[in-house]
């Protein structure tokens, strides 16, 4: 039977969300005009926010794309915000919108280099303990340099397929079959170490997704909003690094020993070694590939393995700007490794371009807060704190809301109101410089509590191999819980302790310079 039109529109519209969900946009879009026009402007802004935060905390149910630009269309079409004011935002965050089309697009073409890295990693260390620092830590120095989602994409692909290889040894599985069923593993041996071979990929990727942010915070080039954040300080890639530092470094080292402690002691969820059986069966896999690889496929690696000394060499020196760095990759990676075909490169930005136009949707939300002075009030009141107090304050607020809400959201947010507050006089520029670092370590930190807050592990969590593996939202959130923890309280003891007497002793020394605004 023919359903009617109203049936028909009603399952176009956002597709297979939840109804629930559905007809709580319709509520959200059909409230806020009325509190707008009838009730308060002030109080229908902070509700759009909250409505905005809402479909970022509900990401698995809809891509907030699609919820949040109906919310910004609707804003700005009510006179919320004007569509000049979000296009000033967007030309000041071009850079930002430049990292996210080009440099993602550029290190696709690297992926075959990352995936060689890390499978090397996988086979030639036996101790799960060292394994799993070498992959936290290899995470944390490729984030610095390069995209988290790629570096997590990469682990991501380098897992699945050691996944696949195994379990169509050890099933009646087909081999072009990547449906992955238990019903296809007969032997109860073989489904025992399947549960075991779960486990280990557990642990290493939550290693590899910690590590992204442990690496991430310390580069402007590390997340979105390190680059957002850096442009309003006008910090370079060494001056970034260095601001910083006093927390940073602190945090990177405690990562570190927490990645260790909780596989020594086989806490929440860690600690499980690759099975014999699966060694075997992946070392002669590899052994196999490595003597069918040709002579072209060397160079190919030889030749990613310069771009990305290129790469680091371009951004430490601050050669051109990072989106343009990234496009250079793009041209040197496509020439030299023979990618020619137009349809193969424009693969390259299919993972960058949906995020790309939700930071979009972001600064669509930005200029809402800056047109109904939203955020003033809360200010206003940090800022009547001490100056210590109010970098425990601003590092708190932005944490607790990265935590549940994207930080390059969070972030944006939070550099702007501090930018206003200092060209209005309210604080000097060496205290707008500390916020900074208070916001750019607020929001990558504690924002590894749940996959809403970092991208990389909403990422892991979406994609194929999650359900593989068994790794749920309650299972992601239990096992970054001893990161969330020791993350979020060293970066404030460090924010409290260690950030100005280091800060001051990098000006005399001469490392950083005073703030030029």
């Amino acid at each position: 039977m023919e359903i009617s039109y109203g049936q028909a529109f009603r399952r176009n519209f956002l597709g297979q969300s939840p109804n629930w969900y559905k007809g709580t946009l319709l509520f959200f879009l059909l409230l806020n005009p009325l509190l707008y026009f009838f009730v308060s402007p002030f109080l229908a802004g902070w509700l759009l926010v909250a409505e905005f935060i809402f479909t970022l905390g509900m990401a698995l149910k809809c891509y907030p794309l699609l919820p949040g630009g109906l919310l910004a269309l609707e804003a700005i079409f009510i006179g919320m915000a004007s569509a000049e004011q979000v296009k000033e935002e967007l030309a000041s965050n071009l850079e930002v919108l430049l990292l996210l089309i080009f440099m993602v697009a550029g290190i696709f073409f690297m992926k075959q280099l990352l995936l060689f890295v890390f499978t090397r990693l996988l086979l030639s260390i036996e101790s799960k303990v060292t394994l799993s620092l070498a992959f936290c830590f290899a995470a944390a120095f490729l984030s610095a340099f390069l995209d988290a989602l790629t570096v997590i994409a990469v682990v991501i692909s380098v897992s699945l397929g050691f996944y696949g290889i195994y379990h169509r040894v050890v099933s009646d599985q087909h081999a072009d079959d990547d449906s992955f069923q238990d019903e296809h593993i007969h032997d109860e041996t073989h489904r025992a170490t399947l549960d075991k071979f779960r486990a280990f990929l557990r642990s290493l990727m939550m290693h590899a997704g910690v590590g992204t942010a442990l690496g991430g915070v310390m580069t402007m080039v590390g997340e979105p909003q390190n680059l957002i954040i850096a442009k309003a300080a006008e910090w370079d890639f060494i001056g970034f690094f260095l601001r910083m530092a006093p927390v940073t470094v602190p945090v990177l080292i405690c990562g570190i020993v927490t990645c260790v402690l909780i596989e020594r002691f086989k806490l929440f969820g860690y600690g499980e070694p690759l099975p014999a059986k699966v060694r075997e069966i992946l070392v002669n896999y590899d052994r196999q590939s490595r003597e069918q690889r040709t002579r072209q496929e060397w160079i190919r690696l030889w030749v990613q393995g310069a771009i990305g000394v290129w790469l680091i060499v371009a951004l430490a020196f601050h050669l051109a700007e990072v989106g343009l760095i990234g496009l250079s990759v793009i041209i040197l990676a496509t020439s030299l490794c023979g990618v020619t075909d137009e349809h193969t490169i424009g693969k390259a930005f299919t993972e960058a371009l949906p995020f790309t136009a939700l930071l979009a949707v972001f600064f669509a939300i930005v200029a809402v807060i800056i047109e109904q002075n939203l955020f003033s009030p809360l200010i206003h009141f940090v800022l009547q704190a001490e100056p210590g107090a109010q970098l425990t304050w601003f590092y708190v607020f932005n944490g607790l809301l990265s935590s549940i809400s994207d930080n390059v959201f969070v972030g944006s947010v939070y550099i702007n109101e501090a930018k206003h507050a200092f060209a209005s006089g309210a604080i000097d520029a060496r205290q707008f410089e500390l916020l900074a670092v208070a916001i750019n370590t607020g929001t990558n930190l504690p924002s590894v509590a749940t996959p809403n807050g970092q991208a990389a592990f909403l990422f892991l969590l979406t994609s194929a191999l999650a359900p593989l593996i068994r790794l749920s939202y309650g299972r992601m959130v239990w096992m970054a819980l001893p990161y969330t923890l020791v993350l979020s309280l060293v970066g404030l003891l460090c924010i409290e302790f260690t950030l100005l007497p280091v800060t001051d002793y990098l000006l005399q020394q001469g490392w950083i310079s005073q703030p030029q605004f």
